[in-house]
């Protein structure tokens, strides 16, 4: 069976660091590009950083830049996403993906064939 489950989300101060992982169960991470997405209430999904599967090349969304940093270990099949200086802007619920092919990595949705059901991140003092 297929599954992405995401942990490590919680509470956290403005400041604040928190560390997300995604295990994935029923196929390898080796040939699968990875992104995690979020979703804030009240608005649409949108890419925050995604990683290649061949080189590990990484791309970021603007407003995470410098502060958010995405890793993988296809040895234990977990995408990591390392999140520092949260901001109450950062407050969503953050969702894993896997893309197969993995040569590229992008924020288009429909390009990622599987998803977690989400863990909730709030940043708030």
């Amino acid at each position: 069976q297929l599954q992405l489950v995401e942990s490590g989300g919680g509470l956290v101060q403005p400041g604040g660091s928190l560390t997300l992982s995604c295990a994935v169960s029923g196929f390898t991470l080796d040939n699968y590009a990875m992104g995690w997405f979020r979703q804030a209430p009240g608005k649409e999904r949108e890419g925050v950083a995604c990683i290649t599967s061949v080189d590990g090349s990484t791309n970021y969304e603007d407003s995470v830049k410098g502060r958010f940093s995405i890793s993988r270990d296809n040895a234990k099949n977990t995408v990591y996403l390392q999140m520092n200086s949260l901001k109450p802007e950062d407050t969503a619920v953050y969702y894993c993906a896997a893309s197969y092919g993995g040569y590229y990595c992008s924020f288009t949705m429909w390009e990622y064939n599987y998803w977690g059901q989400g863990t909730p991140v709030t940043v708030s003092s």
